[in-house]
């Protein structure tokens, strides 16, 4: 028996009949080919593929796939882990606070010295490092050595009460060297990853510089300055006003220099002297 052709016998069609028991009547009769057939399921999958795409699109349920994550999620993430970190040094600043008063009671602290709790926290830190003679003796010998030494860069601490947001989410791959020219610290994050203002500021610089990528310079109040290297796109223009924690820019695929894998470079200046952003903030 010769076989049919494959196109032939996809377009082939059957009858379906449903038949009354009773009578024998024919109630329905329907002409349908395995061509329909196959029709009719691709037809079924697009439309259960579309709701899909729709419900993963306009829904929550996007923000639970990889890489789907919004930037609201994002930013909430962040606000998190930054209040982490504030309470957590509260939690250490009462902890200060509560042995100061345990000091005050035995009579070991004057009550005239006390103004505030930041008062108590500081003479706290101070006892606690307390410097034998030795190493007093080393300190001033250090100082006199270092004092013609152009190479120390000495950080003056006007901003100790700013809260910094953490520009990048990710570990520090290498930190603050100005000796090796390092003059900030080192981020690595993943690739496309936000990269946040870390206070309320003014762009005045974007663009690209050999060596560094794309750089994105922020001023600030106090005369502040800060700056992102490394980064992969720039989403704001000089001029612009930003907020602290506000997305400014993208991680880049890969950085140009030594260091090969996506990181953020983030420096710190004040009146033209860099600072040691690891002083401020919590990385």
């Amino acid at each position: 028996m010769k076989r049919k052709p494959f196109w032939q016998n996809i377009k082939f069609k059957y009858k379906l009949t449903i038949v009354n028991e009773n009578t024998l009547e024919e109630v329905v009769g329907l002409h349908v080919s395995k061509l329909n057939g196959l029709s009719v399921l691709l037809m079924v999958f697009t439309v259960l593929f579309a709701i899909a795409a729709l419900i993963v699109s306009f829904t929550p349920l996007r923000n639970y796939l990889p890489g789907y994550m919004n930037s609201e999620v994002r930013k909430q993430i962040v606000d998190n882990a930054l209040l982490a970190d504030s309470l957590s040094r509260l939690l250490e600043r009462q902890n200060l606070y509560v042995m100061n008063l345990q000091d005050i009671i035995r009579g070991e602290v004057r009550l005239d010295s006390v103004r505030s709790i930041d008062s108590l926290t500081v003479q706290r830190s101070e006892e606690l490092m307390e410097r034998t003679e030795n190493e007093e003796r080393f300190r001033k010998e250090f100082e006199e050595q270092e004092k013609y030494n152009l190479a120390n860069v000495k950080a003056p601490m006007p901003v100790s009460d700013i809260i910094f947001y953490r520009p990048a989410l990710g570990m520090l791959s290498k930190g603050f060297d100005p000796e090796g020219r390092h003059f900030g610290v080192d981020i690595a994050a993943d690739a496309k990853e936000s990269v946040l203002a870390t206070l309320d500021g003014t762009v005045i610089f974007c663009g690209y510089m050999p060596g560094n990528g794309y750089v994105i310079l922020l001023q600030h109040a106090t005369n502040l300055v800060s700056a992102y290297k490394h980064c992969g796109s720039l989403l704001k223009s000089p001029g612009d006003k930003v907020t602290a924690g506000e997305v400014i820019a993208l991680v880049g695929d890969r950085s140009e220099g030594e260091e090969g894998h996506p990181h953020l470079h983030f420096e710190l200046w004040h009146r033209g002297q860099v600072l040691n952003p690891e002083q401020y903030i919590v990385f």
